[in-house]
């Protein structure tokens, strides 16, 4: 089998912001991998880095440490000619749209292509064809102030696609809309990856998006890796402290306070979300089980998170109920009160 390297690589990167009374480590030591054609995501709290970390990808910052290697070429060793020839394989959209607002839909889907070179024609035509995939061939000649937030992102990501990028760098693409909205951009950029083959790297605050979306992803904290994985497995089962503050985050203050003893607490972890898992149990060890807490999501047809439960004060029952979870290799643990 031939060992495919990575579109994205980047390796030991660096980012420092010095004033004159002081130095700031935004990013330290980053080390990961994107394979063509995934949608990745990076996830981190306020201040965590990752926005400096999608601008060190395209080296709108440089590094002060590192490499950054996209489709085989090491960008610190490019000329300021041949990085802006290969931003041009990266399309990026932002928060805030970043549109002309003086300039048509139609001028602003050309508007990279004019800065590259392409001819007038094949521009328009090309903008033209864009705005029909984003949904908004009837938007052409409108103005920015004319849209909605969900219509300005959607015009955004096709001026993004004008140069027919190889990967698309998402900064916090949906955090200025509505949830139907988002919805409905991630769906959008779902399409694209499907349709088009092009990689996604979605930088959020937003487990939720990272959960509808992405195959892979990324923890950043406190400026440095702290988890990476396929969603689906840190879903289940995250291992650092912010991974689990950012998985069970919904849960905090829905989460019962435990005053009695014989409760424990279920992890899913890949389970099939049709397997119904506590039916099962109830009925082979027949005993009266209370769901006291659920926290579970179907991540690609599998089921993920927790399940607090309270079983029947009758040794006998409760250690039938343990040998049966250990049978079919269910991951609990004992919860203590007020836990």
């Amino acid at each position: 089998m031939s060992n495919i390297e990575p579109l994205i690589q980047i390796k030991h990167l660096g980012k420092s912001f010095v004033s004159k009374s002081n130095e700031v480590k935004a990013l330290e030591d980053i080390n990961l991998s994107i394979n063509e054609g995934e949608i990745y995501g990076i996830i981190g709290l306020s201040g965590a880095g990752k926005s400096t970390l999608v601008r060190c990808i395209n080296f709108l910052e440089k590094p002060t440490a590192g490499e950054v290697i996209f489709d085989g070429r090491n960008l610190s060793e490019l000329s300021d000619k041949e990085l802006r020839s290969v931003r041009q394989s990266m399309g990026m959209i932002f928060q805030q749209f970043n549109l002309l607002m003086q300039r048509t839909v139609l001028y602003n889907v050309c508007f990279p292509m004019n800065i590259a070179g392409y001819p007038k024609k094949e521009a328009k035509d090309r903008a033209i064809k864009l705005l029909e995939i984003v949904g908004l061939s009837d938007k052409a000649g409108a103005y920015p102030a004319q849209l909605s937030g969900g219509q300005k992102q959607r015009v955004a990501i096709a001026r993004a696609l004008a140069t027919d990028p190889k990967v698309l760098l998402c900064d916090e693409a949906t955090s200025a809309l509505d949830p139907s909205t988002t919805q409905s951009i991630l769906e959008l950029l779902k399409d694209i990856n499907q349709e088009m083959g092009l990689t996604v790297v979605i930088i959020t605050h937003e487990m939720s998006v990272v959960e509808r979306i992405c195959n892979r992803v990324a923890i950043i904290d406190q400026s440095r890796v702290a988890e990476v994985g396929k969603v689906s497995d840190i879903f289940a089962a995250p291992q650092s402290d912010i991974g689990k503050s950012l998985v069970f985050s919904q849960s905090v203050g829905s989460m019962p306070l435990i005053k009695e003893g014989n409760c424990y607490r279920i992890l899913f972890d890949g389970h099939s979300s049709y397997e119904p898992v506590i039916a099962n149990l109830v009925l082979e060890c027949k005993a009266a089980v209370n769901i006291l807490f659920a926290d579970t999501k179907d991540i690609e047809g599998n089921a993920v998170g927790q399940m607090i439960i309270q079983l029947p004060d009758d040794e006998l029952v409760v250690q039938k109920v343990l040998n049966y979870m250990k049978v079919k290799n269910i991951r609990f643990e004992e919860v203590s009160a007020d836990a």
